[in-house]
């Protein structure tokens, strides 16, 4: 059992953020269940985020800012102990992601994590981390709020048109991943292509990658693996996969005709909804 006096503010974000959310709470003269009935929680929620049992979210987070009048002071720490649920391997990718103004990325199996429902993403997370399955969901809904930005990077994203049939979580789930798709394309700052299985062999038969511009520093190449990401600036490397991912938009359909695909699979494919007790209801 942690006790809350043995925490080590300075052990990581999460402690930090339990022992000043007990140290506010004190100074404004509430007990746990008080602060939880203020923010409409329970008490014990309370006491499992000050002992770094739970990790908070940004909603939570907001709504202690409000209750203890704390300038925002929860509001900016929630940012940091959300990075630090990323694998950590994955971390310094998630730094420069958010700092990139142009983002391109090709995806073989996945949807990208920037544009994931909650539902899909806890699918995905869930296999391999059950138990943790609540701080990364989170950490990725966070990874997405630089499209929220006032100046969000642009993204361009190109989808293998497997990603859309590869059932990942349920066929509700499903649905809903390709309709958030589809909700991008009168977007600004997103763009979406699939290519089809028509294409045939492909430059991006190797697997997904990203690249990322910035306006100060050099391009950036990303690819991953099991429990690794590589990350380079090698300006052959960038070269050369900048070309590739040229052409993989070319083979790809446009944004139009990819929405048009995205649509047709969704309705053929994940059509219907199901019901509580398992039944296909329309």
């Amino acid at each position: 059992m942690v006790r809350i006096n043995e925490l080590d503010p300075s052990a990581s974000p999460l402690d930090y953020y339990g022992s000043e959310l007990r140290r506010l709470r004190e100074a404004a003269g509430l007990k746990q269940a008080q602060l939880g009935g203020i923010i409409f929680c329970t008490g014990s929620l309370v006491g499992q985020i000050e002992t770094a049992k739970k990790v908070p979210t940004r909603d939570f987070s907001e709504r202690v800012d409000a209750a203890l009048g704390t300038d925002g002071v929860f509001s900016r720490l929630v940012g940091l102990v959300l990075k630090s649920q990323l694998p950590h391997w994955f971390q310094a990718y998630a730094e420069m992601e958010a700092r990139a103004t142009f983002i391109s990325t090709f995806q073989c199996q996945l949807v990208y994590g920037l544009l994931q429902t909650q539902g899909y993403a806890r699918a995905l997370l869930g296999v391999d981390q059950p138990n943790k399955a609540d701080e990364l969901v989170a950490a990725r809904m966070e990874r997405q709020r630089i499209l929220k930005r006032d100046h969000p990077p642009a993204l361009w994203v190109v989808l293998g048109e497997a990603v859309l049939h590869q059932e990942v979580g349920d066929r509700d789930v499903m649905r809903n991943q390709l309709a958030r798709l589809l909700e991008f394309s009168d977007h600004p700052w997103v763009q979406v292509q699939v290519l089809p299985f028509s294409v045939g062999q492909h430059t991006g038969m190797m697997g997904a990658f990203n690249l990322l511009r910035f306006e100060d520093d050099p391009d950036l190449f990303y690819a991953e693996g099991y429990d690794s990401g590589h990350m380079t600036a090698n300006s052959q490397v960038i070269r050369e996969r900048s070309v590739g991912y040229a052409r993989l938009q070319s083979c790809a359909l446009s944004t139009d005709g990819s929405a048009e695909l995205i649509a047709r699979v969704m309705e053929e494919r994940y059509g219907h909804r199901t019901a509580p007790d398992g039944r296909t209801v329309a």
